[in-house]
């Protein structure tokens, strides 16, 4: 299976992007070789800035830039633009309303190596709490490239996700596309749904194979617009399954889990599975190893897929 990164497809979309649109520029917080944003910086060097190491300054100039009317997209490591920089997200951009996007990427635990100081498991909950803030998490590279296209559409401000590593890119229907607010089935089923975000959609596309085996028929959602989410798929499908499982690449407390929980036990109860870090730090070592140490496999939702259908069962 190909194989490609999500901050990839972000740095792709954005020079794309600004070779069409003269009015967006893009910031930086010198990681542009990192965070892929270096590709605009060649080929547009009078619409790209380097604010050097100092996130909070750089939300504050990107929210300059919107009140100036022109379309910032600015970019760091998710444990500096979401952790670092969030107040000045809060105040400066989200509360009144500006249209700047806000990319983060070397999210969660596949940052792999740099460790817990910088795999950052909290930052769709920050974000997410945030009043008008639009949070979006792609699940692969080809997705990203949609989502962007579609933040600079959007008139406010966005948060999206990226990762460091390569993931699968996903087989999907070539009529797919991105929309706030709205989540991709991949696969309807009748038993359990198991709704995921990110490098986790390939894990459930997985994970609902093996339940098959076992004649289990899991439904799966990629829910890549984590707010706004979509509550009447939801709905539909925890009335049609009667059990939910999610998996993100994030704490348990306030990420996706958190919002589906949220949603259905408001809409339609049923018991929801949330399968993430479970509210501890992560630790140093290779992606994909990590991974697995914290249950974030296609094996582990599969078990925790039976689990939600025995709770249903009583």
């Amino acid at each position: 299976m190909e194989k490609k990164a999500t901050r990839d497809g972000y740095g792709e979309a954005l020079l794309e992007l600004g070779r069409s649109h003269e009015n967006i520029v893009v910031l930086d917080a010198d990681l542009s070789g990192s965070t892929k944003t270096n590709r605009f910086a060649k080929e547009f060097p009078e619409r790209f800035f380097n604010v050097g190491v100092a996130e909070q300054n750089l939300v504050g100039v990107t929210a300059g830039f919107a009140l100036s009317g022109m379309v910032p997209f600015a970019s760091s490591f998710a444990m500096f633009l979401a952790g670092r920089a969030w107040e000045i997200v809060r105040n400066s951009i989200a509360y009144p309303g500006l249209n700047a996007k806000l990319v983060a990427t070397h999210a969660g635990l596949t940052v792999g190596e740099d460790g817990a100081s910088h795999q950052i498991i909290e930052d769709i909950g920050l974000m997410r709490v945030i009043p008008d803030m639009q949070v979006f998490v792609p699940s692969d590279y080809e997705e990203t490239m949609q989502i962007i296209r579609r933040a600079y559409a959007i008139k406010g401000p966005c948060y999206v996700r990226c990762g460091r590593s390569a993931t699968p890119v996903l087989a999907r229907k070539s009529s797919y596309s991105f929309r706030e607010g709205r989540g991709e089935v991949r696969r309807e089923g009748k038993d359990v749904t198991i709704v995921a975000c990110g490098v986790m959609v390939h894990e459930a596309d997985e994970a609902a194979n093996l339940l098959k085996e076992k004649g289990i028929s899991a439904a799966v959602v990629n829910m890549a617009s984590i707010k706004p989410i979509d509550e009447a798929l939801l709905k539909r499908l925890a009335k049609k399954t009667g059990a939910m499982v999610t998996a993100e690449e994030h704490n348990i407390v306030g990420g996706l889990g958190s919002a589906v929980a949220e949603v259905l036990s408001a809409t339609a109860p049923v018991p929801v599975i949330r399968v993430g870090v479970d509210d501890r730090f992560g630790q140093s070592g290779d992606a994909y190893e990590l991974l697995k140490h914290y249950g974030l496999t296609a094996a582990n939702i599969a078990k925790q897929a039976q689990r939600a259908i025995k709770l249903k069962a009583g």
